[in-house]
């Protein structure tokens, strides 16, 4: 099993609250039963407010590399990353356990 995740961070001016970041987050939380690969899903915005954190969250598992690239590459994910490109930065890590 791969797991994936995916931490968000805002870029400066923009708020959770504004359309075109509640509809990226949706993007995202419709691809739990959309994309075959995902074995495990969950996503939700930081509840914290320290500094350091970033503001939302993905946290999910794929059987294998193979299921990595076909998720990755699926059109429903792409789509998804292509909305958040245009209000946030990521960082991304993928460990096997």
């Amino acid at each position: 099993m791969i797991r994936h995740l995916v931490l968000f961070k805002l870029n400066d001016g923009v708020g959770r609250d504004e359309p075109r970041v509640i509809a990226g987050a949706k993007a995202f939380q419709e691809l739990d039963g959309l994309v075959p690969e995902l074995e495990f899903w969950e996503c939700a915005w930081n509840i914290t407010d320290r500094p350091i954190a970033y503001d939302f969250a993905i946290n999910s598992a794929v059987a294998d590399a193979d299921a990595l690239k076909r998720y990755l590459e699926h059109p429903a994910h792409q789509a998804a990353a292509a909305q958040w490109r245009e209000f946030a930065t990521w960082v991304i890590a993928d460990y096997e356990f």
